[in-house]
């Protein structure tokens, strides 16, 4: 049987980590994005997920990689827009942008490819730190980190019996081009929150990584929250 990774953001960051692992398994690998993955090997799918049709098209399109049949698929939500504002400035717009790509797309692929997934399969949720937490200044981002969170729940109960377990792996503040770009390239803040954990240090995309697919490989832990983040240190 054909085992295949289907990732949404694999074109970076945790993503590109994730395809390279998953590979280097034998997996597979799809990346749904806006530009392609840095991982030789990996199959690009072009998409916006935060259009009306981009998620709907791009899940169609990963179904003509999927053999006839049921397929052991391990579908990866990684994908994810992360703004800066707050409760007294966002806009609606804003706000239906940051949840059309972290919980309208996810939805959406989910509907198209389940009934693809064989026993077997995984659904992994990507998540934060600020999936069970807020902080100022994300005010979007925490809100649709918490319904994405809801979103996990729900798969775990909806897809009882299916043979398909599902899991948020919350990832701890990570080296990657989000993080950069939302601390504006600020060497300084990246090393300070860097050290808010038992190690003083960013957590490694690579490290992500290898937790992501040991939940693939770990019914076991259906329906729940795995924190990965070095111990973080509440402050």
């Amino acid at each position: 049987m054909q085992k295949t990774a289907i990732i949404t953001g694999a074109s970076s960051g945790i993503g590109a980590a994730t395809a390279a692992t998953f590979l280097g398994n034998g997996f597979v690998v799809i990346n749904i994005a806006r530009r392609p993955s840095p991982v030789e090997g990996v199959i690009n799918i072009a998409a916006d997920l935060g259009s009306d049709d981009g998620a709907e098209e791009a899940a169609g399109a990963c179904r003509s990689h999927i053999p006839e049949g049921a397929s052991q698929i391990s579908l990866i939500h990684n994908a994810s827009l992360m703004l800066k504002d707050s409760v007294s400035t966002c806009e609606t717009q804003a706000l239906q942008r940051t949840f059309s790509v972290n919980v309208l797309a996810v939805n959406t692929i989910n509907r198209v490819l389940i009934g693809a997934m064989a026993p077997g399969s995984s659904i992994i949720y990507v998540g934060s730190t600020l999936s069970e937490k807020a902080v100022a200044g994300a005010y979007s981002y925490v809100l649709s980190k918490h319904a994405q969170l809801g979103q996990m729940r729900a798969t775990c109960q909806d897809l009882s019996g299916s043979g398909i377990h599902t899991a948020m792996v919350c990832p701890g503040f990570t080296d990657t081009e989000m993080l950069r770009q939302h601390l504006g390239g600020d060497a300084a803040l990246m090393h300070d929150i860097g050290s808010q954990n038992s190690f003083g240090r960013l957590v490694k995309p690579e490290e992500i990584a290898g937790v992501i697919t040991w939940v693939h490989a770990s019914p076991v832990v259906n329906g729940t929250v795995v924190h990965a983040n070095l111990g973080q240190t509440e402050r």
